[in-house]
């Protein structure tokens, strides 16, 4: 079995009733995903409701401290499923507390946080001592669309449709116009759903720098070179949408994302880029996954990479 699937959820029992599908609650489950997709392991992480961006920093750090603890708990004795541990980037400081509590377990393989929603914008000095100790570590942080503010996304299922892939856009300007990417160039983020709306829009970004439009600041690369940094899943559903992908992040940036088990994921996510060809199914399934955990790779590649 050769490769990792880099986006799946699973949730600790923290909440009465349980919130979401029930196989949330079933790593056996998960595994036998794995199994049938002939897969050696998932990252796992803990799906938006359980972000809970609404609470104030006392009643979040000890929701943070529950749910991480809880996912430990929830894939304990299954080995194929490697957790990321939570950070609350709406409290900066709560967020760089919480990676120091957790940093020396190696049971993590690295972090997630919430695109956009309720989180701190973050091009803001107040994470720059977060993205520099996650630098300086060489951890990976997944950043996955907490929910939408935007109430006119209510309807429609509109907030997950077309939300999600815009407050994943919306945090990656804000590391690109930010300059966080350009100064922090050790930082390893991952975007999952393709990098949302973020392929479509990149060249308007370039636009708006090379006319130096009023409020983009001089930047220390263009948006170009810089959304180049991201690692990015494959769950476009499009396959048109994955070699514009490819166009955007590059060949060595695309890894394998189910989102399993939500309805909006797949089952099957070497069918997104199977199109691509053999080798390119392998690299991201292998070498680029293992390039954005920060690990070496022990498979070779197919061709040279």
């Amino acid at each position: 079995m050769p490769g990792i699937d880099l986006h799946t959820h699973l949730a600790p029992r923290v909440d009465e009733p349980p919130v979401g599908p029930p196989a949330l609650y079933r790593p056996d489950l998960l595994e036998e995903y794995l199994d049938e997709a002939d897969l050696d392991e998932a990252i796992v992480t803990v799906p938006p409701p359980f972000f809970r961006q609404d609470l104030d920093e006392p009643e979040a750090r000890t929701w943070v401290r529950s749910v991480n603890d809880g996912l430990l708990q929830a894939r304990h004795g299954h080995d194929r499923l490697t957790p990321l541990a939570y950070l609350p980037l709406e409290h900066p400081e709560l967020a760089l507390a919480e990676y120091e509590r957790v940093r020396d377990d190696a049971t993590w393989a690295g972090l997630t946080g919430a695109a956009g929603g309720g989180s701190y914008s973050l091009a803001a000095p107040e994470l720059a001592p977060l993205w520099r100790a996650l630098e300086d570590d060489g951890r990976m942080l997944l950043l996955h669309p907490g929910a939408t503010p935007d109430p006119r996304l209510n309807p429609f299922y509109l907030a997950n449709l077309l939300g999600n892939p815009g407050e994943t856009a919306l945090a990656a300007a804000q590391l690109v116009f930010g300059d966080v990417l350009a100064l922090h160039p050790g930082l390893r983020f991952v975007l999952v759903h393709c990098g949302g709306l973020l392929p479509a829009v990149v060249g308007r970004w370039q636009r708006g720098a090379d006319t130096h439009r009023p409020g983009v600041p001089d930047l220390s690369e263009s948006p170009r070179e810089s959304v180049r940094r991201f690692y990015v899943d494959c769950l476009a559903h499009d396959p048109a949408v994955v070699d514009l992908a490819v166009t955007t992040f590059g060949e060595d940036r695309i890894v394998l994302g189910s989102d399993w088990p939500f309805p909006m994921g797949t089952r099957d996510p070497r069918a997104l880029v199977a199109h691509r060809g053999e080798d390119f199914v392998h690299r991201a399934e292998t070498h680029t996954a293992h390039a954005a955990l920060g690990r070496r790779a022990t498979q070779p590649c197919l061709s040279p990479c």
